[in-house]
């Protein structure tokens, strides 16, 4: 790294005009007359450091101008400052070095979770930058997107004015289910729009009670129009009459400020007419943001009518916290051992080769030790509950071998293990599994074995977060990924061994050994977790980290957010899908306990910084066609191990993340999906257009499987049906571990700009029944992962493709991997496979490398195609 002199010449203050896209508010007397510095020498932390002896954040807030904080020479960084109390907040002074921000925003918390922004810089020029700013909070962060220059951000000093304590005005108090009115709010009131037709359609048109006018935009999808209520209002219902030329997917939008905007309501393929959509929203500005239109015109609207509500209950509160269910067992080190080993003995003995039955378990293990040996099996998860992984041993073992499969252990699906250390009887533990099961924040005292004890088949896996002090032997695992954790060593490789900010990982090499090393792992968020904070369970959620190597809590405890469980809605199976969208109509968080949950409503995550966790493989089915699970196009959401289950009604979705068509910046604040995984067939003849869609930008993906099944109930060609396995419209969305196999068109389609890929396997679907059923145009078949020919940029590193053409074994497949061949793509370390020789891979990627074929199973690989 780059180090600078602590010498170099300083910028003079300039007070220089700044292009700032928030509202800045006038200091009024009662916030500007007695304003104080409040952030000297406070408790500062930031995303990195250039030089932490003499660059640290501290050095920011210490009043000393000869003194300065560094980041490291990545966009995506932040410094924050605890004011130790909640304070209102009047004017931000920032003086840059030479290395300033282009692109930031300021943004105030009172708990260090859930940020507002006060502030927002799009091309800033660096000197002395004086933000004036009206807002209240205890944390104030810059979340700094863009830089100046090609260091990293460096600031002299940061200085937060205002008056400490007073009570904060929440800017978006929760709206509970109430009375709803049937008054019009919107009526007569300021309307605007993108554009109109002509001047006989104007927005306000849409607002005058008369059904004989309309407002209409002009012929493109991309139009919003608006109205001001003239005061902060509750909302509760939008209705809309169309004309002709409606809305086929829209968000309903509510804002403070007219800034910054909360999605209320998003809709999809809707159907014009009459249309009365329930929200549960403060706002004073209400929007709808029109992406697609319905037909060749624009958009027209007779008229908009704006329900609200008195916010006076008409129903009990839902409680958050409560009690984790039956099947949740939790441990602590009083618990006699032998009831703790019949306990999970019990468990496999049903689970051990019970892959689509309904059962769930969850064990849990309190802070301390405890002799047990547990094997794991289907659907059961073991997790400690300290703070950290070395809060919690386990003196003997955690097992996962093949003995019911007849030693291959391709089908050791559903499982995981997390947030402890194990000591394992003999010195190794075992852990031989395939697809969707997660080894995280694990700490093995000894040796690691990833392959059964027969050395039959294994298809894995994923390892994060996680430090093993001996050797980790892959043997005859087929591929496997590991993610920022610390190895003694490791040994063996097959076809695709893939390591992400490892300490300890092997020399890059491919093929053949087939090791693909990155250094760092370039952005990426830990999954949040259930702990004991005190005698209360608590979801710990890690912050987001840039250039990441080895673990979290290698120096110390994860840096991160606790919430409390009390802000966590406790779900248990049987609930309907109304009270889950009531619980995150209130602003509760969703803690998913283990069970099936049979859903006929799509549950609707709306709010920013919402966390979705489930336990012990909790299971989503959507029941009459619905899609399980939609995120709105907000910032920091956390949606973490859940299986999602097709329903035998098609879905459109099982997870669609964002809008489509939306496209806002959350580098600040992306929205993560961790251990998400999506079945369709095995348990049911389940059916899906798409499993798993994301359409937000900056979205990680930090370990999927998406399965359309290949064995199990409900298997076929015309049974199980689902054309895409992963699609993604959003930019700069990074996957990493993703895990696609058997859809009936592309498995894998990137369409949007700035993606990347850290580890990829894929087989294709078995069932083909023939080449004419399997055929895209004039191309034979679909290629596993395709990026869209629109694509300008996109990297990829490690990517495996398999042909397993059971019904038909002279099938072929033109290419594994196809992308648009333009400087910005580059894919690196690629293969394709036929298993058994049933079917041929004619070329690896776009006609370059191949052709895999024949029953020694050799690959073919491609080591850089750009």
């Amino acid at each position: 790294m780059h180090t600078r002199s602590r010498t170099r010449y300083r910028w003079a203050a300039l007070a220089l005009a700044l292009a700032v896209s928030a509202t800045m508010a006038p200091l009024s007397p009662a916030t500007a007359a007695p304003a104080t510095l409040l952030s000297q020498d406070k408790v500062v932390t930031a995303s990195s450091t250039e030089n932490p002896d003499y660059l640290g954040a501290r050095a920011a807030f210490d009043g000393n101008t000869a003194t300065r904080w560094a980041s490291a020479a990545t966009d995506l960084q932040w410094i924050q400052v605890d004011l130790g109390e909640s304070s209102q907040l009047s004017e931000i002074v920032l003086t840059w070095e030479a290395a300033y921000g282009k692109a930031f925003t300021v943004q105030a918390s009172e708990d260090g979770a859930t940020w507002t922004t006060l502030a927002t810089v799009t091309n800033g020029t660096g000197g002395e930058q004086t933000l004036g700013v009206d807002g209240h909070g205890r944390y104030v962060r810059l979340a700094l997107t863009a830089r100046g220059t090609g260091y990293g951000y460096s600031l002299w000093e940061v200085q937060v004015f205002g008056t400490a304590g007073g009570q904060p005005v929440d800017p978006d108090p929760p709206v509970t289910p109430g009375q709803c009115g049937t008054a019009n709010a919107a009526l007569g009131k300021v309307a605007t729009a993108s554009s109109t037709e002509n001047s006989g359609t104007p927005a306000s048109s849409a607002v005058d009670a008369n059904a004989a006018t309309r407002w209409s935009s002009q012929f493109s999808d991309g139009q919003w129009w608006q109205v001001d209520l003239g005061a902060p209002t509750a909302i509760c219902g939008v209705d809309l009459t169309w004309e002709a030329s409606y809305g086929k997917d829209f968000r309903v939008q509510t804002s403070l400020d007219g800034v910054t905007w909360t999605t209320a309501t998003t809709v999809t393929d809707g159907t014009g007419g009459k249309q009365s959509l329930d929200v549960a929203a403060t706002g004073r500005y209400v929007r709808l943001d029109l992406t697609r239109r319905a037909n060749g015109y624009g958009y027209s609207l007779w008229e908009v009518a704006v329900r609200t509500g008195d916010g006076t209950p008409t129903g009990p509160q839902l409680p958050g916290g409560g009690d984790l269910g039956p099947n949740v067992h939790v441990f602590t080190p009083s618990t006699p051992t032998a009831t703790i080993q019949a306990s999970l003995d019990e468990a496999f003995t049903a689970q051990e080769e019970n892959q689509f039955g309904p059962r769930r378990d969850q064990f849990l293990f309190a802070p301390g030790t405890y002799d047990v040996n547990a094997n794991i099996g289907f659907n059961t998860s073991i997790s400690g509950l300290g703070r950290n992984p070395d809060d919690v041993t386990i003196r003997g073992g955690i097992w996962v071998d093949a003995g019911w499969f007849d030693g291959n252990a391709t089908q050791n699906f559903w499982r995981s293990a997390e947030n402890m250390a194990i000591e394992p009887l003999g010195g190794e533990a075992r852990w031989a599994v395939s697809q969707a099961a997660p080894f995280r924040r694990m700490h093995v005292k000894g040796s690691l074995n990833l392959a059964p004890s027969s050395y039959g088949w294994a298809s894995g896996g994923f390892i994060a977060d996680s430090v093993v002090d001996g050797t980790v032997g892959s043997y005859s695992q087929q591929q496997w990924f590991t993610r920022d954790s610390t190895l003694g060593k490791w040994e063996g490789s097959v076809w695709n061994m893939v390591f992400s900010g490892v300490n300890g990982s092997p020399v890059p090499n491919f093929p053949n050994p087939s090791h693909t090393v990155l250094p760092t792992t370039p952005v990426i968020a830990e999954k949040p977790y259930l702990y004991l904070d005190g005698s209360n369970y608590a979801v710990f959620v890690p912050s987001v980290r840039t250039n990441a190597r080895g673990t979290t809590w290698a120096g110390g405890s994860t840096p991160g957010t606790s919430i409390p469980i009390s802000q966590f809605y406790v779900a248990k199976p049987g609930v309907t899908g109304d009270t889950i969208n009531q619980a995150l109509a209130q602003g509760l968080n969703l803690l998913f306990t283990p069970g099936v949950y049979h859903l006929d409503k799509t549950i609707n995550v709306t709010r920013a910084n919402t966390v979705v966790l489930g336990l012990g493989y909790a299971t989503i089915v959507p029941e009459g066609g619905v899609t399980a699970m939609k995120v709105a196009d907000v910032g920091g959401v956390k949606i973490a191990a859940l299986l999602f289950d097709a329903g035998t009604t098609k879905s459109p979705f099982l997870l669609q993340v964002g809008t489509p068509g939306s496209h806002i910046s959350h580098a600040a604040n992306p929205t993560s999906i961790h251990d998400v995984f999506a079945r369709v067939g095995g348990a049911v003849a389940g059916k899906v257009d798409t499993a798993i869609q994301i359409n937000s930008d900056d979205t990680i993906v930090d370990h999927i499987w998406s399965w359309r099944g290949d064995h199990g109930a409900g298997i076929g060609w015309d049974v199980n049906t689902s054309d895409y396995g992963f699609v993604v419209n959003g930019d700069r969305v990074s996957a990493y571990g993703l895990f696609v196999e058997h859809f009936q068109k592309y498995n894998t389609l990137w369409n949007g700009n700035g993606g990347r890929t850290v580890f990829y396997q894929n087989e294709l679907p078995y069932d083909v029944p023939s080449q004419a059923a399997y055929q895209n145009g004039s191309t034979r078949g679909y290629a596993a992962y395709k990026v869209a020919d629109t694509v300008t940029s996109h990297e990829a590193w490690g990517l495996g493709a398999y042909t397993y053409f059971s019904t038909d074994p002279t099938i072929v497949l033109d290419n594994g991997f196809e992308v648009p061949i333009t400087p910005g793509v580059r894919m690196h370390n690629l293969l394709t496979v036929s298993l058994g020789g049933n079917g041929t891979v004619q070329h690896v990627i776009n006609g370059t490398g191949g052709p895999a074929q024949g029953t020694a199973t050799i690959p073919s690989y491609v080591s850089s195609y750009q």
